[in-house]
């Protein structure tokens, strides 16, 4: 959502205490060009998809003016393959290089979306004025000098990419909910594949690793409100799709633990939420310490390699620590920027993928309004424990 703090890029190129494991740079997690390719080709893809459905706008738009309204702005491309009413094999075509290019290559579904740019476009279609179909273009947002759209003709147009269009704007893009919800699910099968062990093993860890409060309760840590500030995002950039991984030392060896945690709430910058949403389960982290990352879902993520990268960043400090208890909980900051440096460099200078990270944070305690490291986000904590019956 904003670019790296210069502060946390200082915080990035130390180790989180003197002398200890130092970090593992991008360039020796995983090559920026492939990330680069990857959004080439979806931005490639979108842009065919575009200029396709704005040539066969007149075929598909009863469709859109039964599916569009102002509780809903967007329609599935799925709805527009299974209508019948236009030439798809373009669309399918597209839709199958997106999914090969975010690792989701076994969801059947649709990954493609077109909607609305903003409501306040929406009196001006309905009462028939002619739309014009634009994707978001690729690299750093603040560089955009224009968005590319095409009329009912397939006519190219130049929009300014921060003033938002007066003539309604249909945007072609990656469903970010559904893009988001199955990508986190290869996420996890990455983490749960390369042997972290499941829950139901961990509750049968010794008390000396500090997973359980006692026997009869789960002692997790919820989110009681976040915010995120507001960066000012570009018109087509639409609500954000926010994740966090939590990361950890695993309570029974001696290697990390990374965690998902799905925030589909937290929609728009700026915005005050109150979840009362689980974040942390504490049986899964010794030293009763674990940090947080929070993530922005991004058109050109390859949930598979992201997660791979992720974890063998991570593994990599936790194989540099000679004796990790010696340290504790201090050698979990180290592995938080591990996993950040892995993280390709084009992300650190975009709206999407990083949003923020807190360092360090404690079984049992409340923070109120605690601000990230970046400065982007304001969370409240607090502890709860949960009965077992």
């Amino acid at each position: 959502m904003k670019k790296l703090p210069t502060s946390l890029m200082l915080l990035l190129s130390m180790t989180a205490f003197a002398g200890q494991a130092s970090t593992i740079t991008p360039a020796e997690a995983k090559p920026v060009s492939s990330q680069v390719k990857i959004k080439a080709n979806l931005t490639t893809s979108k842009r065919l998809m575009a200029q396709d459905i704005s040539r066969q706008y007149s075929k598909i738009s009863s469709l859109l003016h039964s599916e569009i309204t102002q509780y809903n702005l967007k329609v599935n491309v799925d709805n527009l393959l299974n209508a019948n009413v236009m030439d798809t094999k373009q669309l399918q075509q597209a839709d199958l290089s997106i999914k090969s290019a975010k690792g989701l290559e076994s969801v059947t579904e649709s990954l493609v979306e077109l909607r609305l740019a903003h409501e306040s476009m929406l009196a001006a279609w309905q009462a028939g004025e002619s739309p014009l179909f634009a994707f978001a273009p690729e690299g750093n947002d603040s560089q955009w000098d224009y968005i590319e759209a095409y009329d009912v003709d397939g006519n190219i147009q130049l929009l300014d990419a921060y003033e938002m269009p007066e003539r309604p704007v249909f945007v072609v893009g990656v469903d970010g909910q559904r893009s988001l919800k199955e990508g986190l699910q290869v996420m996890r099968s990455v983490f749960a594949g390369e042997g972290q062990v499941s829950k139901a093993a961990l509750r049968s860890v010794s008390a000396n690793a500090s997973i359980m409060a006692d026997d009869d309760s789960l002692s997790t840590t919820v989110i009681k409100k976040i915010r995120l500030n507001d960066d000012q995002e570009p018109w087509i950039s639409g609500d954000a799709e926010i994740y966090g991984i939590v990361n950890g030392v695993d309570p029974s060896r001696d290697e990390p633990y990374l965690d998902i945690v799905d925030m589909p709430y937290l929609d728009n910058d700026g915005t005050t939420y109150s979840p009362n949403q689980i974040a942390i389960y504490w049986d899964r982290y010794r030293w009763s310490a674990a940090d947080m990352i929070l993530m922005e879902h991004d058109d050109g993520t390859n949930y598979k390699e992201l997660a791979t990268a992720l974890l063998e960043a991570a593994t990599a400090i936790m194989r540099l620590i000679p004796d990790p208890a010696v340290q504790g909980y201090a050698i979990i900051p180290q592995i938080t920027n591990g996993i950040i440096s892995a993280m390709p460099d084009a992300w650190f200078t975009n709206d999407d993928d990083y949003v923020d990270v807190y360092y360090t944070l404690f079984e049992g305690r409340t923070y109120n309004d605690h601000m990230g490291a970046g400065g982007n986000a304001k969370t409240s904590f607090e502890p709860l424990e949960i009965p077992s019956r």
